[in-house]
């Protein structure tokens, strides 16, 4: 008998979650974001239930009973639908098909639908300064070509790898190019963990922290102090094997009132820093 209970529990437990983690979701959204008008005053922080539904295609009391943690079966068609008007990162998504308890999404299919072709464009006009995309977690979810020229080959990183905390702590050729990395190391740590406030019970979060403390001793040593800091480094030295010497200012653009997802764009510090950077990438 507890061996038939487990899996029950276990299973409420996911659509509990499932629930909370699509709610959550849903109030980072503004309804101009998805090109909605505004039309009086909203008692509800970022989108409501039915704008969802409309928006994904669904029924409004389907979706509401998806948010609600009842037992109901969303195809994947349907979950990339809710993924796609939520603009979930690749995590969230691969994280919501878990939840509702379907197969993972196949790789090709994890685009990422919090980054807009807009925001692509702006990533490529703005070449050749390096530009990033990030959510709170340091995933990274978008870049260019010349950020990919700044940090050696990005693309052949795995996907699960493409975490710019992971690759500072765990990767011993970017942190070669990462002057001042004894410097910037334990602001970032503390940067995440303030971060980390808003995460505390996600999964993906709790996991990303288990396997840095296993990973990396210097991390585990900086997590045990419980240092928090949410100021951005504004400058960053880089040493570029073929370009030598790099110096960036950085200028960070949120896409929303309260979404986590973050543009980062490097901009020459000093003359040397922009007469070095490729005049193309092709």
């Amino acid at each position: 008998m507890p061996s038939a209970v487990e899996p029950a529990l276990q299973h409420r437990l996911r659509r509990s979650e499932l629930g909370a983690f699509l709610r959550s979701r849903r109030a980072r959204i503004t309804p101009e974001q998805v090109g909605l008008p505004l039309s009086g005053r909203r008692r509800t922080p970022g989108l409501r239930r039915e704008e969802v539904a409309q928006l994904a295609g669904v029924g409004v009391t389907w979706y509401t009973w998806l948010e609600q943690g009842r037992d109901i079966n969303a195809s994947e068609q349907v979950l990339g639908a809710i993924s796609r008007t939520l603009r979930l990162d690749p995590h969230e998504h691969v994280h919501l098909f878990t939840l509702a308890g379907a197969p993972e999404p196949p790789t090709e299919e994890k685009e990422c639908s919090a980054v807009t072709e807009s925001m692509r464009a702006m990533m490529t006009k703005l070449e050749p300064f390096p530009v990033t995309i990030r959510n709170a977690r340091c995933d990274l979810l978008g870049y260019n070509r010349a950020y990919n020229w700044l940090m050696g080959d990005v693309d052949s990183i795995p996907f699960e790898d493409r975490n710019t905390l992971v690759q500072c702590l765990l990767n011993p050729e970017l942190r070669e190019r990462l002057l001042d990395w004894e410097q910037n190391v334990p602001r970032s740590v503390a940067s995440f963990r303030a971060a980390m406030a808003e995460h505390v019970g996600e999964p993906a979060w709790k996991a990303l922290v288990k396997r840095l403390k296993a990973e990396s001793p210097i991390f585990a040593d900086l997590w045990s102090r419980h240092d928090v800091n949410s100021a951005a480094i504004p400058i960053k030295r880089y040493r570029h094997p073929e370009a030598g010497l790099l110096t960036f200012r950085f200028t960070y653009l949120y896409t929303g009132r309260r979404s986590e997802i973050l543009m980062s764009t490097y901009t020459p510090a000093d003359e040397e820093t922009a007469a070095k950077l490729p005049a193309s990438f092709d």
